[in-house]
């Protein structure tokens, strides 16, 4: 049995839920790093799996207490608590920060995918021949994911659950950065900017008595893409933790093997010094699709036009990116065993 947490437990567990949701939101880094170093990864697997037939049997019969102690509803209630408040105070920074300089956000989130590499395979000696084949595999594909035009937005239902399912494969496994691969399938502003945005928005007009936004349409449509994307957020950590716990206990150093691979061969989607280029017409005037917005076609990749004083402080950011795995990892040894 847990031995019942202290108001400071309970306080420092909203902190890691923080530190996860912010995690969770920066491509490169999976939450379940946070979770792994922060020394409550298992704890956090093992109530997930909890989750299950025998659970919501309980919350048919309508015995909410036992079924809340029965998936260590304290401690999944606090972490969660502490993601979701992360998610809309790091979601304005990022913001404000992709405005003002994309090249140095891009900079930070380049290094620290650099330094999870690092994290995952440090500990990693089980190279051999079954392991190397499955690396290379996971290699080629990052690979030749970043070099796909990066997927246009998609808002189709179905896909935005299967999305939400998606994005929290970083929390379950901490190796591979959820958000990451929404970059991938061309859904991260859409799924993790705007549609957080335009709850906060909507949740700060609704506090000031301003209901205008059930005329606002489009208002109204990212609202139901993000419940949508919540449900398969939520489906997505029960069904991958079971499967995850399964995968993982089976073929661990195979599965390690591939992530490391994948996530060093797509190291090329997050390349900090890109210019995006945009489709235009035959008279050169860049075209905008049904939503206003420019359609990429691709990236220039070598040599797009930044100052030489930008590219030093780009790479000031990929050393610090590199450095916040470093110290989590520092974190990770010295913690209080």
């Amino acid at each position: 049995m847990h031995h019942p947490r202290t108001f400071m437990d309970k306080f420092f567990l909203v902190i890691k839920g923080l530190c996860m949701g912010a995690a969770n939101k920066v491509p490169g880094v999976s939450g379940g790093i946070v979770a792994f170093v922060g020394g409550f990864y298992e704890e956090f697997i093992y109530s997930l799996q909890k989750i299950n037939g025998k659970a919501f049997k309980l919350l048919a019969n309508g015995r909410f207490r036992s079924f809340y102690r029965y998936v260590n509803g304290p401690f999944l209630t606090l972490l969660i608590f502490g993601m979701l408040v992360s998610y809309f105070s790091v979601s304005k920074l990022l913001d404000f920060f992709l405005e003002r300089n994309e090249l140095y956000v891009w900079s930070a989130f380049f290094g620290m995918i650099i330094g999870s590499i690092y994290y995952i395979s440090k500990d990693f000696k089980y190279w051999n021949k079954k392991t190397i084949p499955a690396g290379i595999i996971g290699l080629i594909i990052g690979i030749s994911i970043s070099f796909l035009n990066p997927a246009k937005e998609n808002d189709n239902l179905i896909f935005i659950f299967f999305c939400g399912m998606i994005s929290v494969s970083g929390m379950t496994l901490p190796g591979l950065s959820g958000s990451f691969i929404l970059i991938l399938i061309g859904n991260y502003v859409l799924l993790l900017v705007d549609s957080v945005n335009a709850l906060y928005d909507t949740f700060a007009e609704t506090i000031r008595g301003d209901f205008s936004f059930i005329q606002n349409k489009e208002r109204l449509n990212t609202l139901t893409i993000l419940s949508v994307f919540t449900l398969g957020s939520a489906s997505g950590l029960v069904t991958l933790s079971h499967i995850l716990g399964y995968v993982l206990k089976h073929y661990k150093h195979i599965t390690t093997a591939v992530i490391i691979g994948f996530i060093t061969g797509s190291l090329g989607v997050v390349w900090p010094w890109k210019k995006a280029v945009f489709k235009t017409d035959a008279a050169g005037n860049t075209l905008l699709d049904s939503n206003g917005k420019e359609i990429i076609t691709n990236y220039q990749r070598y040599f797009p036009d930044v100052t030489h004083s930008e590219t030093w402080w780009a790479a000031l950011f990929i050393i610090l990116g590199i450095a916040v795995l470093l110290v989590l990892d520092w974190y990770g040894k010295h913690r209080k065993k």
